[in-house]
């Protein structure tokens, strides 16, 4: 376990020995972190158990929500307000005034796959990936597929008809925009590597030629993505959390006990990097924040 350096600027992001710990145990498949600063706490899904759990280190893991309708990927937007992915509920809901409302669940009259991972941009567009895996029944759900497609969409704000910007996935899954919102990072997990786009002044997408190849023994997939403060990638992969620099350049790999589906920072400094792994979350202090 810990932090494999391959380039010497990994040594700037975090200490060569710097171990995993272990935050919360005992769940069915962790997804979707996400750290409140207004509460202090960091969100979670465990999609089997229907649960979004909330994690203080005061008080431990809570259940949040229950049903979560299964949700995947979590983000704030700018007033602080949780955004799910739901699996089951193929749709992007939002958590506003006391109630979960529904942001989009349809693409031209047809229901969504099962949104999976989504971006809040500062005019408040939301992207976000819509990739099939809540279809199957493995979550009590044997949903038909209405698309034909597994899309990238762009939600405007105010608006409930999403934008298609890419269709050309075979499972589009993690996402990350750079803080400038010129560059946008998707990774497919069927193909294991991740696409850099360049985002246009209208929000559509342009080139999208591959970033990086995440090949490589152990269990795990390109899945979970972020970014530091330097424009650093940081995305889940076979075996280990690679890092990569804004050129594609393999800095090193962070190894966890178990293999981590998803990453986001955290803590009062945003140096502390979370990952749900399994049935486990952990984290690991960084020198770097996101």
């Amino acid at each position: 376990m810990g932090i494999e350096v391959i380039r010497d600027e990994m040594v700037e992001l975090v200490d060569p020995a710097a171990e995993p710990e272990l935050v919360a145990d005992g769940f069915q498949f962790t997804e979707g972190p996400v750290w409140d600063p207004a509460q202090g706490c960091l969100f979670f899904s465990d999609i089997p158990a229907n649960t979004i759990f909330k994690w203080t280190p005061e008080a431990g893991v809570v259940a949040y929500r229950q049903p979560s309708y299964h949700s995947n990927g979590l983000t704030l937007d700018g007033q602080g307000r949780l955004l799910s992915c739901e699996h089951s509920g193929r749709r992007v809901s939002i958590e506003a005034d006391g109630e979960l409302k529904t942001l989009v669940d349809s693409y031209q009259g047809k229901k969504l796959n099962s949104p999976n991972d989504l971006v809040v941009c500062q005019n408040g567009d939301i992207i976000f990936t819509d990739p099939p895996y809540g279809l199957s029944n493995r979550h009590g759900v044997d949903a038909e597929q209405e698309l034909d497609f597994l899309g990238v969409f762009r939600l405007p704000a105010g608006e409930s008809e999403p934008v298609l910007l890419i269709d050309d996935f075979e499972r589009p899954n993690g996402l990350a925009l750079t803080p400038d919102e010129k560059t946008l990072y998707v990774d497919d997990s069927a193909r294991g590597h991740i696409r850099a786009f360049d985002v246009r002044e209208d929000g559509s997408l342009a080139h999208g030629a591959v970033f990086a190849e995440l090949k490589g023994d152990g269990e795990g997939v390109p899945d979970g993505m972020t970014l530091d403060l330097n424009g650093n990638i940081y995305c889940t992969g076979p075996g280990v959390v690679w890092v990569f620099n804004p050129s594609g350049g393999l800095l090193g790999k962070i190894r966890l006990p178990l293999a981590a589906a998803n990453l986001n920072w955290g803590g009062e400094d945003r140096k502390t990097l979370f990952f749900t792994a399994r049935t486990d979350v952990y984290r690991v202090q960084c020198k770097v924040g996101g």
